[in-house]
């Protein structure tokens, strides 16, 4: 697999010894500007680590594999105004801050907006890649195309339901890494770390060797970080770090990001241990 731009920061953690953090968070909530904001925080700065790579939410109106945090946020951001348009916005700050930035939505905003116009401008704002969870590389002719044209990676998804067939068939055509959705379900926070995820990895290690593995859906401290990124090239972690900008707002503060930045340093320390 072609590690691409996102797969370097995968194996640049993994030079130094750890799996890498992936962060997610929407664009548009509480505000375009208030992401923004949420955005440079969890790109740490010369005292806090931060993430390694941030992964970008562009809400959609019917978000199937969203769990209720992240739905949450995302409703309030397409009811506050959110253009597409603005994922590219976020995807500037993030490099204006220092890492790589991926984005991650449904395929029917790419299609509406247009694959190879989505294409070109993620790549002129210096996006990395795209993260499509309901778009098999079966039907995604045009966005193979597209960010092949760009030099976009893509990123699919295998489950634990995934045939040994289905894995070899993503892992072929992913650029960059590929995300291994470690329940069956929704997104969400979970009191352990998902025990599906060691064997799905595990036949990702036989089926497709050269493939970089990210983990994600359910963790949520530094502890299943820790435990996670024993077996993962990469942690990725969303609801955890919404649900302290939905606290935030609840609590009349919506600027105050005290608390997603601690969320952000415990899941460091975790993928460091």
């Amino acid at each position: 697999m072609n590690a691409g731009i996102s797969g370097q920061a995968l194996l640049a953690a993994k030079a130094e010894g750890r799996a890498a953090l992936v962060g997610y968070l929407p664009v548009g909530y509480p505000s375009v500007a208030g992401s923004l904001d949420a955005f440079r925080a969890i790109c740490g700065d010369g005292d806090h680590p931060g993430v390694d790579l941030v992964e970008i939410g562009l809400p959609y109106s019917d978000p199937i594999l969203d769990g209720p945090v992240i739905q949450r946020a995302g409703t309030r951001a397409l009811e506050r105004g959110l253009r597409v348009r603005d994922v590219f916005t976020a995807v500037e700050a993030v490099r204006e801050a220092g890492k790589p930035a991926v984005v991650m939505t449904y395929w029917n905003l790419v299609d509406r907006y247009g694959a190879e116009a989505f294409a070109r401008d993620l790549a002129n704002a210096g996006g990395a890649g795209l993260i499509t969870p309901d778009l098999i590389p079966d039907e995604g002719a045009d966005w193979l195309a597209a960010s092949e044209a760009c030099g976009l990676d893509r990123i699919f998804l295998v489950a634990p339901s995934s045939t040994d067939e289905r894995i070899r068939s993503t892992t072929a055509v992913c650029r960059g890494w590929v995300y291994a959705t470690s329940v069956m379900g929704v997104t969400g926070t979970r009191s352990s770390a998902p025990s599906a995820a060691p064997e799905l990895v595990a036949r990702l290690r036989r089926l497709a060797p050269e493939s970089l593995v990210g983990v994600g859906l359910g963790v949520s401290n530094g502890d299943q970080a820790a435990t996670v990124g024993q077996y993962a090239d990469a942690v990725i972690v969303g609801s955890a770090m919404v649900k302290t900008l939905l606290a935030a707002e609840d609590a009349g503060t919506p600027e105050d990001l005290t608390e997603l930045r601690h969320v952000v340093a415990d899941l460091a320390a975790g993928v460091r241990r």
